[in-house]
């Protein structure tokens, strides 16, 4: 069967097709409200530095999603729990969301946060973000978006739901607000663009996902490899747009052993 978009802004909407979808960010807040009590973060500019007990064994960075346009760290505090549990800190950056910012300004703000949690953390760090979040994760290890001894320190990147050729956001009622032009569509698609070497590559992605997104993240992966990069893609059974990122939480989760459960110390 052919596969092809008639609709681009169905293809790209995912609380339509998610039962109760409405209910998930106030569910988001209140989890992290609760969380944040017991684990006091450090300021990360705009965003928070959450810290383990002990030394930490290093640095994972989650970047939060919502089309470049929606949402703020303090929603997503209580996805800090695995790495804490697992004894690495964890950063959750901000970036200022469009209209206000263009994409290409998210990513150079994403990068110096980056670098700021990395100054405070020693040892490995891991990348991942979802969907938009996704998308700068994969951002930060394309050539020349980090300074080479900091990339040097990724130990792996794996972007969640990632949106990684922007040209089809090009054809949807979301540009109203990101206002990306053709220019910028390229330079800022990461499947576009060439990943630094050596630097594990796993795309994550819903089976319950809407098509785009799992094409996305195929994508991403497939062509990341024939530049050399090691990639692989996992599609998660049950999960949708909304859920996929719940194994952040839970230091025994599939995801949680893919970002850190084989990262040593360095």
């Amino acid at each position: 069967m052919h596969y092809q978009i008639t609709d681009w802004d169905d293809a790209y909407a995912n609380g339509a097709h998610i039962p109760g979808a409405e209910d998930y960010p106030p569910r988001w807040s209140r989890q992290a409200a609760a969380f944040r009590p017991g684990h006091r973060p450090l300021p990360l500019g705009r965003g928070h530095l959450f810290l383990p007990e002990g030394t930490p064994r290093g640095l994972m960075v989650f970047v939060h999603g919502g089309y470049w346009m929606r949402f703020e760290p303090s929603v997503w505090s209580h996805l800090a729990a695995g790495a804490l549990a697992m004894g690495w800190a964890c950063a959750i950056p901000a970036y200022r969301l469009a209209p206000r910012a263009r994409v290409a300004q998210m990513t150079t703000e994403i990068a110096r946060a980056v670098a700021k949690a990395a100054f405070n953390v020693p040892g490995p760090v891991v990348l991942t973000g979802h969907s938009a979040g996704g998308h700068l994760a994969a951002r930060m290890i394309c050539d020349g978006v980090l300074p080479d001894r900091l990339a040097a320190r990724i130990a792996a990147c794996v972007p969640i739901s990632p949106l990684a050729d922007l040209r089809p956001l090009l054809r949807t009622a979301l540009n109203d607000t990101l206002c990306l032009d053709p220019a910028e569509a390229l330079s800022e698609s990461p499947a576009l663009l060439t990943p630094r070497q050596g630097i594990p590559v796993t795309t994550w992605v819903g089976a319950s996902e809407r098509p785009e997104f799992i094409r996305q993240a195929r994508l991403l992966a497939d062509v990341w490899a024939g530049l050399g990069a090691p990639t692989e893609c996992v599609i998660e059974p049950g999960r949708h747009h909304f859920d996929v990122i719940d194994g952040l939480a839970d230091p025994d989760s599939p995801l949680m052993r893919c970002l850190l459960g084989q990262i040593a110390p360095r």
